[in-house]
């Protein structure tokens, strides 16, 4: 599978280093479009429309004769700053920072005592859960009254801004769609006001792994890490000429597009293969995967020796009688009847499906014993790639770090791992700790069922876990499995493992 996250950083990386676009000779040197932006503000300044603070700290970034780079600031100071460079940019290019090219200002909280509007109001207020995938979703807007807003009402965002996150979620970036113009931003965020840089080339810049690494070391590491404006401002970025910038939005507008369709492409594909492996099970189970071989021994005559063996213990007084344990058998009639104890009991209408002759059904607790995890749960999360010993969890994540604990340290294998809660599950044969108390540690009774092939057919169990309660000994050990003679057991799980590999291969 294609890593697209992967890919995108790397065309974006790309695009800010000048490699993804090539360079036109006619575009205007970003050294000419940066002095263009530094009169525009010295002339909003003097028309009121910035104000002098905004321009004090503006700096001039350039290369000296020594070709190392220098930065001049507003009392006229230079200072050599080439240990801040990352990298070359091709000629035409220039570095500066986002102060040179932007203003930076804060949103503000709704003001205390003070309540979001119950119903739509023409006040939108923008949170930073509402910042998504470099826009903003207007789905779940919080809106304010007139009475908030006249509070907050210079802490607006314009249609041409960017946001920045700035707590919780820090470096989260984004465009202001066109119909949330004029309305209210929370103290969790930042606009940015580009002046004569592309805004979405500026959006581009912001969200690249050279930006995300000055903001991360920028944050005040407190309680409640932030990102400062001033920490903002200061931020070192590329320019290239206006030509060259829309050049770069459009080839990764393009580059988006495709990396979509892959990964809508790829979640498909993700659906199919999910879907091929559902059916090879349900084939594997109902005992149409594989041949049946007359020779093998019925499973039911197993059984039958089985418990002969056991009833031989019981009367040596070596092992006690399990009062609850079932036997499952198909009568004359052709009906499945379930006998525990004294007790026959009609089960027909709980088998879910027919099976070979030389098969039968067991509940899965006569099949398989369960182990509480305490003494093999975890002790410190403190997990590092570099430890040993693998920590468990059922659900998809499977491995959720390795621990450097050496004692609790499941070592008898192969079991199956139960999720209490979820009922998810997985084979494991190799050492492991598991998270936490929710693990039910599985092993199979070894002369009846072969443990993999014992975790095939639960994975074809159906049980409703929609309560947050404990499964396996109320509900899920109770569910029938099918149970083929020893022999085909193995068979059924070498062709299911080897279809697996194809369809990995094939489609992958």
């Amino acid at each position: 599978m294609i890593d697209t996250k992967a890919l995108r950083e790397k065309v974006l990386d790309l695009a800010i280093r000048g490699k993804l676009v090539p360079q036109d000779p006619n575009d205007e040197p970003a050294t000419v479009l940066l002095e263009r932006i530094r009169e525009q503000k010295k002339q909003m300044v003097k028309e009121g429309k910035l104000k002098a603070k905004d321009i004090k700290n503006d700096t001039i970034i350039f290369k000296g004769d020594d070709n190392l780079h220098y930065e001049q600031f507003a009392d006229g100071t230079v200072k050599c700053i080439e240990d801040e460079i990352p990298f070359e940019l091709p000629a035409g290019w220039a570095w500066t920072r986002i102060c040179n090219i932007a203003t930076v200002r804060g949103g503000k909280r709704v003001p205390k005592g003070m309540t979001f509007a119950q119903e739509k109001t023409s006040h939108a207020y923008i949170r930073v859960t509402d910042m998504k995938n470099h826009t903003v979703n207007t789905r779940d807007l919080k809106y304010i009254d007139e009475d908030v807003f006249t509070q907050i009402k210079n802490y607006t965002v314009a249609k041409n801004d960017l946001y920045i996150t700035i707590a919780g979620t820090i470096g989260a970036i984004g465009e202001i769609p066109d119909e949330l113009d004029g309305m209210n931003l929370t103290e969790n965020a930042v606009k940015v006001t580009s002046y004569g840089v592309n805004k979405s080339y500026l959006c581009l810049v912001l969200q690249s792994e050279l930006v995300q690494k000055q903001f991360s070391y920028k944050t005040y590491q407190v309680a409640m890490p932030k990102l400062g404006l001033e920490r903002i401002l200061t931020t070192l970025i590329p320019v290239c000429g206006s030509s060259t910038q829309k050049a770069i939005c459009d080839a990764i507008t393009e580059a988006s597009r495709y990396l979509e369709q892959v990964n809508i492409n790829q979640a498909d594909l993700i659906s199919l293969i999910s879907y091929l492996k559902s059916k090879i099970l349900d084939l594997a189970i109902q005992g149409k995967l594989v041949p049946q071989n007359q020779d093998d021994e019925p499973a039911s005559v197993l059984l039958e020796r089985i418990r002969a063996e056991k009833e031989e213990l019981i009367k040596a007084g070596k092992i006690k009688r399990d009062k609850k344990e079932s036997f499952i058998f198909k009568s004359d009639d052709n009906s499945y009847y379930e006998k525990v104890e004294n007790n026959i009991k009609n089960i027909a209408d709980k088998i879910p499906f027919e099976i070979p002759e030389s098969w039968t059904f067991v509940r899965l607790e006569d099949v398989l014993d369960y182990e509480q995890p305490t003494p093999y749960i975890v002790k410190s999360i403190d997990y590092k790639d570099d430890y040993q010993t693998p920590v468990l969890t059922a659900g998809k994540s499977f491995i959720i770090g390795y621990t450097n604990e050496t004692y609790g340290i499941k070592i008898e294998l192969p079991v199956i791992i139960f999720d209490d809660f979820t009922t998810d599950s997985k084979y494991v044969d190799f050492p492991f700790k598991v998270k936490s108390s929710a693990m039910k540690i599985l092993t199979a009774e070894e002369k009846l069922i072969n443990i993999k092939f014992a975790y095939y057919a639960m994975q074809v169990v159906e049980c409703d876990n929609y309560n947050h309660k404990r499964y396996w000994i109320s509900e899920f050990s109770k569910k029938l499995i099918p149970l083929p003679p020893k022999a085909e057991q193995a068979k059924i799980i070498k062709a299911i493992e080897e279809l697996y590999k194809y369809i990995e291969q094939t489609l992958s």
